[in-house]
């Protein structure tokens, strides 16, 4: 049994990996200030003796003694992180900062999700970890993406300074269960519009690409890339490498949920990426982990969560 600490463990992806590391027989803290967080995501493992859940928030020092660290906190949603981006870009630097002093402390290994957003609107596709990104510093998305980037720049340093035992992931779309329904990200925005009747919102015209993971499949590639050997550190891209255009997932929706609703068109917003699709050639080769739920299915999945959650009001 290792003793875990999974920060932003109340979110929709630290929900999942808390329930699937007490499955595998672990002890969970989950660390959460519940800015985006939810204590329903976790409520349903609060029976389990090996679950602790403290509200904290990781801009400021945490101590516990733990084998492993999964540092997931930060608002991950537009709106959400450029809601207070100075919170936002506090919450990447300090919150390594904080995470990483614990690990030195305690000799813990500890896992960095970052972003796909590091390569900004990229200029190479598929976008592979080598790529340095291209990235506006002071636009209305750097807050989380130059955030993200020193978090990167942090682990490193910590680990060729202190000798920490870091690993960093890139994390591409994500979607499932347990979403925010009001997190303004593409895959909640289309379901819960498509179920509501109301029109689907599309920005621009809808050329822009996306590659879309099921959360299982994430949580997959995170757990196998905790228990790579020390001679691995990352950066790893875990993603769904099947591309879609934005109108090709709206038509997915109203598809799935046998909608009326129709599809409108609004101006792009600022700075946002026209392509973004993984390769994920290093993590097959060094996780041996590729997804393998497929959108529709995935889709089917999220669209009953939503549909249960509306109708409780």
């Amino acid at each position: 049994m290792k003793r875990i600490l999974v920060t932003g463990g109340a979110g929709f992806v630290g929900s999942h990996l808390c329930e699937r590391l007490l499955k595998e027989g672990n002890e969970v803290i989950s660390l959460d200030n519940y800015f985006t967080g939810n204590k329903k995501n976790i409520v349903h493992l609060m029976d389990n003796h090996y679950f602790e859940v403290v509200r904290h928030d990781v801009t400021q020092p945490f101590f516990i003694e733990v084998d492993e660290i999964f540092n997931l906190a930060c608002p991950a949603s537009p709106i959400h992180y450029q809601y207070n981006p100075i919170k936002t870009v506090k919450t990447s630097v300090m919150g390594a900062v904080n995470m990483l002093g614990l690990a030195k402390r305690v000799n813990a290994k500890i896992l960095q999700a970052s972003t796909s957003e590091v390569y900004g609107d990229p200029k190479v596709h598929p976008q592979t970890e080598d790529y340095w990104g291209h990235v506006n510093p002071i636009g209305i998305r750097s807050c989380y993406d130059e955030g993200k980037r020193v978090a990167e720049t942090l682990f490193m340093s910590y680990h060729e300074q202190n000798n920490v035992k870091i690993k960093i992931i890139r994390i591409f779309n994500t979607y499932g269960p347990r979403m925010h329904p009001n997190d303004g990200r593409v895959v909640s925005n289309f379901i819960v519009q498509a179920l509501k009747g109301e029109n689907i919102t599309v920005y621009g015209e809808g050329n822009q690409t996306r590659s879309f993971q099921y959360v299982d499949d994430l949580i997959n590639g995170m757990l196998a890339m905790m228990a790579t050997g020390d001679d691995f550190l990352g950066p790893v891209n875990v993603g769904n490498p099947g591309e879609f255009t934005i109108l090709e997932l709206a038509q997915k929706v109203i598809d799935l949920t046998g909608s009326k609703s129709k599809i409108i068109f609004q101006p792009l917003p600022k700075d946002d990426p026209m392509q973004r699709k993984p390769d994920i050639t290093l993590a097959k080769e060094k996780l041996n982990w590729e997804p393998v739920i497929k959108l529709e299915e995935g889709l089917a999945k999220t669209i009953t969560y939503f549909d249960n959650l509306l109708k409780e009001g």
